[in-house]
């Protein structure tokens, strides 16, 4: 048991105090900002992620592009489904029957050079808000959390 006053629990425990809970609430923001501009297009954010994730890369199996992405694979074929129906990405069988591999199409890849500029947008407004330095180090503070925070399954 804790020596802390039950005071001090209950205000640690509040959403504010949670780093996640800003985190996900200030990417929730952000994402707001990049589908906006995306929109013309019918693409948000996250599909954008994924294929420009997959530019000029060849044919991935579909477990180092969740380890890439950064997401269990039931996450990312739940995110890829409407991409595969869209035509941009395609799924075939890998080298091992039981391996499927990802990759875009020619569909796909025109998408994502269409989407670039609108992308390019929503940086430039997130910069402007933000502050390019203050992005900048931002980015670097996420690339070193990343590195160093190992999920235990």
């Amino acid at each position: 048991m804790s020596d802390a006053p039950k005071g001090d629990i209950a205000r640690d425990l509040q959403p504010p105090q949670c780093t996640l809970f800003r985190l996900r609430r200030t990417t929730r923001r952000i994402t707001q900002i990049y589908d906006r501009h995306l929109a013309p297009l019918g693409l948000r954010v996250t599909q954008y992620s994924l294929l420009g994730s997959l530019m000029g890369q060849p044919p991935l199996p579909i477990g180092a592009f969740a380890d890439i992405m950064a997401m269990d694979r039931t996450t990312l074929t739940r995110n890829i489904r409407p991409l595969i129906r869209a035509g941009w990405i395609e799924l075939s069988a890998g080298d091992d029957r039981r391996q499927r591999t990802i990759a875009l199409t020619a569909e796909g890849k025109a998408m994502f050079r269409r989407a670039v500029p609108l992308w390019r947008q929503a940086e430039s407004e997130l910069r402007t808000a933000v502050g390019t330095d203050a992005v900048g180090q931002l980015q670097r503070l996420l690339d070193l959390s990343l590195e160093r925070i190992t999920v235990q399954t």
